[in-house]
């Protein structure tokens, strides 16, 4: 009997712990209805692949570097060379060691034109 009487506080006190802290509700809420669905805004224009577009990663750099002479605008170079991930100023990027030029951290002038870059 003497045993009760001594685990019965401990019980007690276990319980009281137990009950403690920020465990949400007791109850299941209700749940809420979805918002209404945003009207879908028309797709971008498609940009249409250039005639000569190289596809996969660049391996002339001549012709790569003769291309870019030409200040081409981010569209025309996303025309131009499809599979590079062009990665504009201001863009988040990480900077990895990639030695298959298939990104191109590109300078651009004013106007938003490509003048120069460097792959990464």
């Amino acid at each position: 009997m003497r045993r009760l009487h001594l685990l019965l506080p401990l019980c007690a006190g276990l319980a009281l712990l137990a009950g403690c802290g920020n465990k949400g509700p007791l109850y299941t809420p209700k749940p809420t209805p979805a918002p209404a669905a945003a009207p879908v805004a028309p797709a971008a224009k498609p940009v249409a692949l250039a005639p000569g577009a190289v596809h996969g990663f660049v391996s002339d750099m001549t012709a790569f570097d003769t291309f870019i002479a030409t200040h081409p605008t981010p569209d025309q170079f996303h025309a131009m060379y499809p599979d590079v991930l062009l990665v504009l100023p201001g863009t988040v990027a990480t900077r990895e060691f990639r030695t298959n030029n298939s990104r191109y951290f590109a300078e651009l002038d004013k106007d938003g034109r490509i003048t120069g870059g460097k792959f990464m």
